[in-house]
């Protein structure tokens, strides 16, 4: 692997973990203080909650340093293992790798964000990308070289015999360098964003194409949040490798290998949402929400600026519900919270100026001296976020494509009076909330603009029954339980 890593692990053989999670970004990140030392932060999330539930101390994940203070601790830890040099992790073993930065930049930025993302969520205008040429093949390399140092430390970490679950896109060649190098071990990978459809996926180069699903099927199992983000991987399976795919037993069988498909519907942590959204700083937040709403009813979305989510065709629909029934102007207002995401990428800037520039235009059209038709915030504010939650009167998720988008069920777990829930079935939620949804074509503006006007005119009471039900459902498989399942069905 050359000088991919700064300091290469020196173990030899097996380690000691019996289960492992591997996943781009782990479960703590640092950042450097204004003394020089090393602040650190730790997370959350179904992995957290899933790893801290098996309570064992050998188990491990495996991660990437994401920037100059992660790479700085990762390298003064005994080969990246942070919970060997007293960094408090929350009771956790951690191993962060430290990649090369140029080579993790290739691998994150050119392959996994700014391809595979593109691919899986069909996002690529193609008349013009994308284009495979020398450059892409310099980010190839990386890809293949990230994905081979995870490897690597995994093979290095992990028991006889032992567990382990690898997460996503990014680490979609893994399982296959993995289990050439330890094939005793029992190997998952687990794909939280959609699949694409064979024609789709085509658009990759046909090595890479071959590479990516050989890789995962490297794996005992992988899993999917839908079951039909599964066929979809079983489909490229068959059309791209000549494999034999059972679709009714959900398995892909290819070079002498049976791989198993699982699917698992990421759900709300019930219990963690409702006591969080009740704390003080929610409980601020929400007061000066409900001064600049008022008396009129509200639309709230939450997302991140991601190409996929579609607010700009949200915002359209919108500014069309109040060109088209004027009855709702200065009796509704839209609350959008778009917290930024891959600002690193020019499509992603240039994204966030377009949802900008709508937010205003709308604002300019509508306005008046005492109402805002469009409250857009472009932060990350978890709290406000939450107590936009509880004031909903109808909750927009409208992408474009999602692997599952959690938003949709956290909203009907903590709203305070019930909430008309206006969903694009292209959202992996949708499997399971679409019967008492509002379910939208996520390009039809003037469907979205109806679904809107539907779900503010809804009778109170049919909206709490909703309500009930859509939470009912969201809550089915809670993180910790989601992981655990995955961990079971694997062993």
């Amino acid at each position: 692997m050359g000088d991919l890593t700064t300091e290469r692990s020196n173990s030899t053989g097996t380690g000691t973990a019996p289960v492992l999670v591997a996943s781009n970004r782990g479960p703590v990140s640092f950042s450097t203080a204004e003394d020089g030392t090393l602040d650190l932060r730790r997370g959350g999330g179904g992995l957290v909650s899933g790893l801290s539930a098996i309570g064992d101390p050998d188990a491990v994940w495996v991660c990437a340093a994401l920037g100059d203070a992660d790479r700085r601790a990762a390298r003064a830890a005994p080969d990246g293992r942070l919970d060997r040099a007293g960094h408090d992790v929350g009771g956790q073993a951690v191993r962060m790798l430290d990649i090369d930065p140029e080579t993790f930049a290739r691998a994150y930025n050119g392959v996994a964000n700014s391809t595979l993302w593109f691919v899986h969520h069909l996002l690529y205008a193609t008349p013009t990308a994308p284009a495979f040429d020398a450059g892409f093949r310099t980010e190839w390399q990386a890809y293949t070289a990230y994905n081979a140092a995870f490897a690597e430390a995994l093979a290095a970490e992990a028991a006889p015999g032992a567990a382990v679950l690898v997460q996503d896109y990014h680490l979609s060649l893994a399982p296959a360098l993995l289990r050439a190098a330890r094939p005793d071990l029992r190997i998952g990978h687990f794909s939280h964003t959609p699949w694409a459809p064979p024609e789709y996926f085509r658009l990759l180069p046909d090595d890479v194409a071959e590479a990516v699903l050989t890789g995962i099927l490297g794996a005992d199992r992988a899993g999917f949040l839908t079951r039909r983000w599964a066929l979809a991987f079983a489909e490229c399976c068959a059309a791209v490798l000549g494999a034999e795919v059972d679709r009714e037993a959900l398995t892909v069988t290819h070079a002498g290998r049976t791989t198993r498909l699982g699917v698992h519907g990421l759900g709300a942590d019930a219990d963690f949402l409702r006591e969080r959204a009740h704390r003080p700083d929610v409980e601020e937040r929400l007061a000066a929400l409900r001064e600049a709403v008022g008396d009129r009813r509200a639309v709230v979305r939450v997302d991140r600026t991601e190409l996929s989510k579609n607010i700009v065709r949200g915002f359209q629909a919108y500014r069309h519900l109040l060109r088209t029934r004027p009855e709702w102007q200065d009796r509704v207002v839209h609350i959008a919270f778009a917290y930024p995401s891959r600002t690193d990428l020019a499509e992603y800037r240039d994204y966030t100026a377009r949802v900008r520039e709508l937010a205003a235009e709308i604002n300019t059209e509508f306005g008046t001296d005492s109402w805002q038709p469009l409250i857009l915030h472009v932060d990350d504010d978890f709290p406000r976020s939450l107590a936009a939650y509880r004031l909903a009167d109808v909750a927009l998720v409208n992408p474009i494509r999602d692997g599952m988008n959690l938003v949709a069920k956290e909203v009907p777990v903590v709203s305070d009076r019930g909430c008309a829930l206006v969903l694009s079935r292209e959202a992996g939620a949708h499997a399971e909330l679409g019967e008492d949804a509002l379910s939208v074509n996520p390009y039809d503006v003037i469907a979205t603009s109806d679904a809107l006007h539907a779900g503010l005119t809804m009778a109170a009471d049919e909206r709490a029954d909703r309500t009930k039900r859509l939470a009912a459902a969201a809550t089915a498989l809670p993180p910790q339980q989601w992981f655990l399942d995955q961990l079971d069905a694997l062993r």
